[in-house]
């Protein structure tokens, strides 16, 4: 098949199904409390992170409590297991509770150094964590001066996948089949810094080929991509943008703060709109996955999808 007619009809099908459905827009679910990290549970209800704290939002609209303090957890993650795993930001460590709840240290250190600030993660078919580590902020308590993706085959054994190839790396994704890695490459406190949306394909030993990077959006000076979803037709749904400037580091004059919905390809296929600065992750609830959840600036959204999210 020709690639020009490949394409219209890639571009053809996607119109054809569109993500969410025509003019629907965010609304609010909740005012407080909803930080980073919103991820559905097994058991159901919604579990993020917020103010040191996990919540989990229920059924019926109620919250209750799952750790506090939380070691400044941001990504959250349940494995195959059922078992929650967690990005504890301020802890500097990646940490799984066990279904007995007790807190499994799976990584606090890498060739002896701590880690910068663990800041979200995925997981792949094989039950391999990938997790980033950027660190926002002041960076004199660095230990390491990378700012890279790890994968952890097991507690404490761990090996970086991206080094160099990415300034200040964020939220991720591995397809189904592991051989996608997407990552959100968000230098967002320097001016002039990435604000970048990139693929790299996954060798299957879980390694990075770095030749393989490829750039799928550009956010240029505004606010760049944080959390990253996918739906069950391979969609990527990145939070990002930006509603007022916050300068000198970030304008506001081209990418509004919401979720942007891009084929496989990084062809931007719709926008979704949130009022409220930051929008930090996304994630896919409720028991048909087809409910989109949105984190910003501590205030919960959601949105009616039209194709199920991945777990």
């Amino acid at each position: 098949m020709r690639p020009l007619l490949l394409l219209a009809l890639t571009v053809s099908v996607f119109a054809a199904d569109p993500p969410v459905a025509p003019g629907a827009k965010p609304t609010l679910v909740d005012s407080a409390g909803a930080g980073e990290g919103p991820v559905w549970g097994p058991q159901g209800g919604l579990y993020y992170s917020g103010g040191n704290r996990i919540q989990r939002r229920n059924a019926d609209g109620s919250t209750t409590v799952i750790r506090n303090p939380s070691g400044g957890s941001n990504g959250l993650l349940f494995d195959p297991q059922g078992r929650l795993i967690v990005c504890e930001a301020a802890n500097r460590r990646v940490t799984r509770t066990e279904l007995d709840g007790t807190i499994t240290v799976l990584t606090d250190r890498y060739e002896g150094h701590r880690y910068n600030s663990p800041n979200d993660l995925t997981i792949d078919s094989k039950g391999r964590i990938y997790f980033s580590d950027p660190r926002y902020g002041p960076r004199d308590s660095m230990e390491m001066r990378e700012e890279g993706v790890y994968r952890i085959d097991a507690p404490g054994k761990v090996t970086r996948i991206i080094a160099g190839e990415l300034e200040r790396p964020n939220g991720l994704f591995v397809t189904p089949d592991d051989k996608t890695l997407y990552v959100a490459d968000n230098n967002n406190n320097n001016p002039g810094g990435a604000r970048k949306l990139y693929r790299f394909r996954l060798r299957p030993d879980g390694t990075v080929d770095p030749a393989s990077r490829r750039l799928l959006f550009d956010w240029k000076t505004g606010r760049g991509p944080d959390g990253i979803k996918l739906d069950r037709k391979g969609r990527l749904y990145v939070a990002g943008g930006l509603n007022k400037p916050h300068p000198p580091h970030e304008t506001a004059d081209q990418f509004k703060g919401g979720v942007y919905v891009f084929s496989p390809k990084g062809k931007l296929l719709t926008f979704l709109p949130v009022p409220i600065d930051e929008v930090t992750n996304c994630a896919f609830g409720n028991p048909d996955r087809k409910t989109l959840f949105i984190t910003a600036g501590g205030t919960l959204w959601s949105i009616p999808v039209n194709t199920p999210g991945l777990r």
